[in-house]
């Protein structure tokens, strides 16, 4: 693509434009400066509220697909590849599921986390490779993240997956996107011209940061991972997590500190279970079972102790 025709593209995105209550940000005060950085950051919130239906049948599509067997994979490059990472890296300590169910791609490969490998994004061919390299099947889904919408490595995955029949997601910050007519789902948070111009990793990140906490968080509710608002399934691996899990386990039953480490100990720190054992009264083996039959929701379990 020439210079010329890549200018032209980049005038029409709104990621790019330039944000005229910034013009003079150059010569304002440092505390001006930041704080027009945060009246500019106080409108995300807004934009991602105007596409919360898409992100809903978004999460949808992801349940379904994790009880399929399927997984969750990002595919992005620069920043908006790096916070796939960064959510995917998250989720087996905070949720206790397996590596691989959730999966970041990065143009570039690992080495472009940390550094920039250029021309990396523009390799359609990139993303497809991507997603061989990690055995894409049909019962996956796949989330192409892109400020612009037009990133050449993300475009090739949405459309590999497509081809393998996975269920595709697009997210970006323009609207009408090459991206989004090679999704199932487009989300399209549109934040506007940024306080730098053309810098996206300001506003159009954050957007995209709460967009992709927003799809785990709440696909890991509905498969069981909380109870209320307890993270449940967290992986007791430091000793902050060890004082976490004993907090969790006193606020679901009202338990002493004492009780909780008793309980604990008793389930190799399995706060699910020491939960239902607490609460119900079941030994440890017949909490396990009640778990399993009940796909991991401690509220279901419960049903026949109460009933």
């Amino acid at each position: 693509m020439s210079e010329h025709v890549l200018v032209s593209e980049l005038d029409r995105l709104v990621s790019e434009g330039r944000n005229p209550r910034s013009l003079d940000i150059d010569v304002l005060p440092t505390l001006d400066i930041v704080r027009q950085i945060n009246n500019e950051d106080k409108s995300v919130a807004y934009a991602v509220e105007e596409v919360l239906p898409e992100i809903a049948r978004a999460v949808d599509i992801i349940v379904e697909a994790f009880k399929a067997g399927g997984r969750l994979i990002y595919a992005g490059a620069g920043t908006s590849g790096r916070l796939g990472v960064l959510d995917a890296s998250e989720c087996p300590p905070t949720f206790s599921v397996p590596e691989g169910m959730v999966i970041g791609l990065m143009a570039g490969g690992r080495e472009a986390v940390f550094r920039a490998v250029e021309g990396a994004e523009d390799d359609v061919e990139g993303g497809r490779r991507a997603l061989e390299e990690v055995r894409l099947t049909e019962k996956d889904v796949v989330v192409g993240i892109a400020s612009s919408g037009r990133t050449p490595f993300v475009i090739g995955a949405l459309i590999h997956a497509r081809k393998m029949g996975a269920k595709t997601i697009s997210l970006s910050c323009n609207p009408n996107s090459e991206m989004a007519p090679l999704a199932d789902i487009a989300i399209t948070p549109v934040v506007g011209p940024e306080i730098l111009t053309g810098s996206t990793r300001l506003k159009s990140g954050t957007a995209q940061k709460l967009v992709l906490n927003t799809l785990t968080t709440t696909a890991m509710i509905k498969l069981g991972k909380t109870y209320g608002n307890l993270m449940v399934d967290l992986k007791a691996s430091n000793s902050k997590l060890v004082a976490r899990a004993s907090r969790i386990v006193m606020q679901a039953t009202g338990c002493t500190a004492q009780e909780a480490k008793a309980v604990l100990d008793e389930t190799n720190y399995d706060v699910k279970v020491a939960i239902l054992v607490q609460m119900t009264g079941m030994d440890v083996e017949a909490a396990i079972a009640a778990l399993k039959a009940n796909g991991g929701y401690i509220r279901q379990a419960m049903t026949p102790a109460s009933s």
